[in-house]
């Protein structure tokens, strides 16, 4: 009789546990992430840079397949804009307009369904802790799914990336990229609106005149 009643506990606990259970792979849920962006066809939200003791604030606006727009109030009014083929920024510091043609639109938006493609391709995925949702350092009453992500290749920029991901939206609401030097960039993506269209409008930059401008400031255009 004992031994029916343990057998019954741990079939009664099975139970509960949804046994079998399916666990989601690393893969697989930044999969489920990259689907979730792809019916994004525009977003806003405000971004906190920070790069060692700097930060930085700016309003991001994105709409698909590749404008994005930055407008920020830290530094107070510098801009960087992309409009699908020109990168232009602005640095009112040194009255200096920056500009790049380039068609590597992902670069410009990691937070994009461009870039978490390329991510997917060039990165391999595995979760920091494990697939349950844990506390957001420096903002624990927010809890998200964490993953990190490691270079295949010396070409990239980043060594490793970490995304922290709101597990109710899909939606991504830090990202922690290594340099190859060693320093550390965090973005932390704040009061995210979806699909408000927003008007192609929005990303037209127009430089101020008095301003100095440098083409090519990447490389060369040829390359």
């Amino acid at each position: 009789m004992k031994q029916v009643s343990v057998f019954l506990f741990f079939l009664a606990l099975a139970a509960g546990l949804g046994f079998p259970q399916e666990i989601l792979t690393a893969d697989a849920f930044f999969k489920s992430v990259s689907d979730k962006y792809a019916t994004i066809n525009d977003y806003e939200a405000l971004v906190n840079v920070t790069a060692g003791k700097q930060v930085m604030t700016a309003i991001l606006i994105f709409k698909s397949p590749n404008l994005l727009r930055m407008d920020f109030s830290n530094p107070q009014s510098q801009v960087i804009s992309y409009d699908g083929q020109n990168l232009v920024v602005y640095i009112p510091e040194l009255r200096a307009v920056l500009t790049q043609q380039t068609t590597n639109s992902a670069a410009m938006g990691t937070a994009t369904s461009e870039g978490l493609r390329m991510l997917s391709r060039n990165y391999s995925i595995v979760y920091e802790s494990g697939p349950a949702a844990v506390e957001l350092p420096g903002a624990e009453s927010e809890r998200v799914i964490r993953l990190v992500l490691s270079r295949l290749s010396v070409a990239e920029g980043f060594r490793t990336i970490k995304l922290s991901v709101n597990p109710d939206k899909l939606l991504i609401r830090r990202m922690e990229g290594t340099t190859l030097a060693g320093d550390t960039i965090v973005y932390d993506f704040l009061q995210i609106k979806l699909n408000q269209g927003i008007p192609a409008t929005r990303f037209v930059y127009d430089s101020p005149a008095s301003a100095n401008l440098y083409n090519n400031f990447l490389f060369s255009s040829e390359n």
